[in-house]
Order: C-alpha cells, then sequence, then structure tokens
C-alpha cells in the first residue's frame, strides 16, 4: 500500500455515568472519559492519556482527515471479515475506540442491531462516517467503560488498545460488559510495527548525540495475548499476526502520516525534540537501510487479531483431563483395528 497521494500498493501476507441500553433509539453522545490523571493503582503509567486525546482530537479537525485514513479503514474492513464469519445477528454491538467509524461502515443493519460507538476523542466522534446501522456515540475512556455488566453481544476495537495503560484491566472490562456466548474480535500493532523507523532513529541519533531514547511507542508481544485474554476470562481464543507494508516518498511523509492518523508517541518517557542534524541522519539512514527499486521506503505495520468468548455453557468444552480411551502412541495400530475394506491406502 502506499499512501494515497501517490501510487500505492498494499503488500498482505497470509493471513462515569452508566448508559442505560434502554436510551438506544436516537444518536446521542454520552460522557465517560475518565478524570485527567486518573490510571489503575495496580499498573504502570506508560502513555499520557490527556496527550493522546489532544492528539487525536487534532487529527480529526483536520481539513482532509480522511487522507491519513487508509491503514486504518483497511485494518477495520478485516475485523468487519471476522465479524462477518460468524454466522448470527448481534443485536448491540460496541466499537472500542471507534475513531472517525472505521469498522462500522464495513457492517451492515442485518448483522448488526444497534451500534455504540466509543473513543475519548469527541471530534472524532463528531465526524464519524456514515453508516446504515443505528448508532450511539458515547465519549469514553478505553481504560474506564461506563457500561453495565453482560449489556453488549458484540464488543470490536480497532488499533486502539495499544495506548492503554493496563491493557489486562481494560480486558476484563470487556469480558464484564459481554454477554454471555458474547464475542470480542479486536485487533492492535504489534511489537515489530515501524521497526524500520525505529532502527534508524536509533542509530542517527546514537551517531549524533552519543544515545538514543525510545521514540515508538512499546507494543505488546504476540505470545502475550492469549494468556492476557485467558486471563481476563475469555475462552475459545483465536490469536493471528498479519502484516502491512506501505510505500512512502520518505521518512517525514510516513512521520506526517503518523500525526495525521493520531498516532504519534505518548509515552511519558518521549523525548520533546530531536535536533534537525539527527532527523536528516536518520531519514538518511532509513533511506539507505531499508530503499525500494524505484527510490519508495517501506514501512511495517504489524497487526494482531484476537477473537474471544464469554463463557456460555452451550459452548462446546474441552474433554476432562484422563478421560481419553486411546493414546496416541496407539494411533499408529489404527490399521489393525479397522475392517479389511476401510483401512487407509
Amino acid at each position: 500500500m502506499l499512501r494515497p497521494a501517490g501510487l500505492w500498493r498494499l503488500c498482505r501476507r497470509p493471513r462515569a455515568a452508566r448508559v442505560p441500553v434502554e436510551n438506544l433509539g436516537r444518536r446521542e453522545v454520552t460522557s465517560g472519559v475518565s478524570p485527567r490523571g486518573s490510571t489503575s493503582p495496580r499498573t504502570l503509567n506508560i502513555f499520557d492519556r490527556d496527550l493522546k486525546r489532544k492528539q487525536k482530537n487534532w487529527a480529526a479537525r483536520q481539513p482532509e482527515p480522511t487522507k491519513f485514513d487508509y491503514l486504518k479503514e483497511e485494518v477495520g474492513s478485516r475485523i468487519a471479515d471476522r465479524v462477518y464469519d460468524i454466522p448470527r445477528n448481534f443485536p448491540l454491538a460496541l466499537d472500542l475506540g471507534c475513531g472517525r467509524g472505521y469498522i462500522a461502515q464495513y457492517l451492515n443493519k442485518e448483522t448488526i442491531g444497534k451500534f455504540f460507538q466509543a473513543d475519548i476523542a469527541e471530534n472524532a466522534l463528531k465526524n464519524s462516517s456514515e453508516t446504515e446501522i443505528p448508532t450511539v456515540s458515547v465519549l469514553a475512556d478505553e481504560e474506564f467503560l461506563p457500561f453495565k455488566e453482560n449489556t453488549f453481544d458484540l464488543v470490536v476495537s480497532s488499533l486502539s488498545l495499544h495506548w492503554v495503560n493496563d491493557l489486562p484491566r481494560a480486558l476484563e472490562q470487556i469480558h464484564y460488559i459481554l454477554k454471555p456466548d458474547g464475542v470480542f474480535i479486536g485487533a492492535m500493532f504489534g511489537g515489530d510495527t515501524l521497526y524500520e523507523l525505529r532502527c534508524s532513529l536509533q542509530l542517527a541519533e546514537t551517531e549524533r548525540e552519543g544515545g538514543f531514547s525510545p521514540h515508538i511507542s512499546p507494543f505488546t508481544a504476540v505470545n502475550d495475548l492469549g494468556h492476557l485474554l485467558g486471563r481476563a476470562g475469555f475462552n475459545t481464543l483465536t490469536v493471528d499476526t498479519d502484516e502491512i507494508q506501505v510505500n512512502y516518498p520518505g521518512m517525514f511523509e510516513l512521520m506526517e502520516d503518523l500525526q495525521g492518523m493520531g498516532e504519534s508517541n505518548c509515552a511519558w518517557n518521549r523525548k520533546a525534540l530531536l535536533h534537525r542534524d539527527t532527523m536528516l541522519a536518520a531519514a538518511a539512514v532509513y533511506r539507505e537501510m531499508y530503499r525500494n527499486e524505484d527510490g519508495s521506503v517501506p514501512a511495517t505495520y504489524q497487526i494482531y487479531y484476537m477473537i474471544g468468548w464469554k463463557y456460555h455453557e452451550s459452548q462446546a468444552r474441552p474433554a476432562e483431563r484422563g478421560s481419553a480411551t486411546v493414546s496416541f502412541g496407539e494411533l499408529g495400530k489404527i490399521n489393525n483395528l479397522m475392517p479389511p475394506g476401510k483401512k487407509s491406502q
């Protein structure tokens, strides 16, 4: 994929107050944003959530916000594909960290009855894309969800949870607001996201300034997601990874697009200023190490997709440990146990 200004190609590898459910007849905005500086007492305070709110609001106020939506729309469509893979309807669904409605635009009213769209940025909610599904906009923080237990049949989230300070608690809250046999489908950036930019900045800053600071936010490892989902109470888990590669004219165009997406770094330990010569050196390193044959430079976005279900007695369950009647060691003798006409060739 190239950013929309040029000839772009997508490279895809295989793949607060409670909100009463009764008031769903019209589109409205309800606030559930946490107080400034609020964090769970048991978690590290890695990200400045108030700064992230400002970044997302700034991005949504730009004259052409859709210019930078290409990545989030692509991932939103892949989340919608996973929703359609489940052969059922969802009377009430929630999009957590919805932005401008990147998932809702790919869903239809035959699949979703009513859709809650929640985000910390009020400007994103005001400028959300049109959808045929009846929607309710909720101004809410992913870390402090203002919903009652057993409210939603479906919760989706696309490229939002990587900015949460307490991911385990956020997943527990999602599990809490799901109905029994409800499903959570999410996507978040993985650890290899923007590794080209990270390496280029580190090399340039080390050479010019004698050391480097983190300029790319930390991401969750894929082998941790299954454990976190299980600890939150989800079962029948699915976690898979995908990569999207986008080609840019240069490093500065990439950084401009990240700002336009509202994806600038908001870690507390970020360095406020990079010297001009360091930035120029990083751009040169980026081009020298990673450039394509056509002169463009790639940026890799690693995406983790996760699916988890809330327990219900109707769901299939594994057999009890030790209940097997045949051991794996006897599978090699299976032909001897079958009638002659049915033996495998």
